[in-house]
């Protein structure tokens, strides 16, 4: 303890922080190599995993770049798929409809056909029905003018 109170009784030598002497070479040894110190422990790793990063997110950009240039290109392909498969689709509807129209008609005919052939052959059977009633009630007609023409002659 004595030593430290002598000490401190000494008092500050002269010059202070400015003395030119051994220190202040000393202090400047030890500033240099405390960064070469700090440089090679510490600066160094945190330089060499900053540029890791870096390098992996513009490795990662590049690549999401790439990605979505190649989605684009699919969305595009499937695009111009879809607007195919829509035309095809309404081609296929538009000829399903003209099918659809001609069997319409060509059924309609048909219907037609039979329905004048029906007609036509309705229209012979109450022609002759008619001629052969028209025949009976000419020849009822005729027999019935000779009872008249009979009764009468005998009449008088």
């Amino acid at each position: 303890m004595t030593s430290w109170l002598l000490l401190a009784a000494a008092g500050a030598p002269e010059g202070g922080l400015f003395d030119l002497d051994a220190t202040l070479p000393l202090m400047a040894v030890q500033v240099v190599l405390l960064t070469f110190i700090l440089n090679a422990l510490f600066f160094r790793p945190v330089g060499k995993t900053v540029e890791e990063r870096e390098s992996y997110i513009s490795t990662s950009r590049a690549e999401a770049k790439q990605q979505l240039a190649q989605t684009e290109r699919l969305e595009a392909d499937l695009r111009q798929q879809l607007r195919e498969a829509l035309q095809q689709a309404q081609a296929q509807i538009v000829a399903a409809e003209q099918e659809m129209d001609r069997l319409y008609r060509s059924a309609l005919a048909a219907a037609q056909a039979e329905a004048n052939g029906s007609r036509e052959a309705a229209r012979r059977e109450i022609d002759t029905q008619r001629k052969l009633a028209e025949d009976t009630l000419n020849g009822e007609a005729d027999r019935l003018g000779d009872l008249i023409v009979t009764r009468l002659l005998a009449a008088q």
